[in-house]
């Protein structure tokens, strides 16, 4: 389970974020890539845009169902 205390410093602030278990397999950028994207230096996705409809908010709670490492977390802010 993804962990706020370990979320990564370019997540944008809101409910969504990505920890540092990530590994980089590409699955939320595919699923969300409204929301996620790659940090290319540290080889590893973050929230870039917190969800603005409810489609994207679906698409960002299907990318953490999704993620083999539960590393995307949701804060509930």
């Amino acid at each position: 389970m993804a962990d706020v205390a370990n979320k990564y410093p370019q997540n944008v602030p809101g409910r969504f974020y990505v920890d540092d278990q990530c590994i980089d397999c590409d699955l939320c950028r595919e699923t969300a890539p409204a929301n996620f994207t790659r940090d290319d230096d540290g080889g590893h996705s973050y929230v870039f845009k917190q969800p603005a409809s409810s489609d994207e908010e679906s698409l960002c709670k299907e990318a953490m169902e999704g993620c083999p490492v539960e590393a995307i977390g949701n804060d509930g802010e």
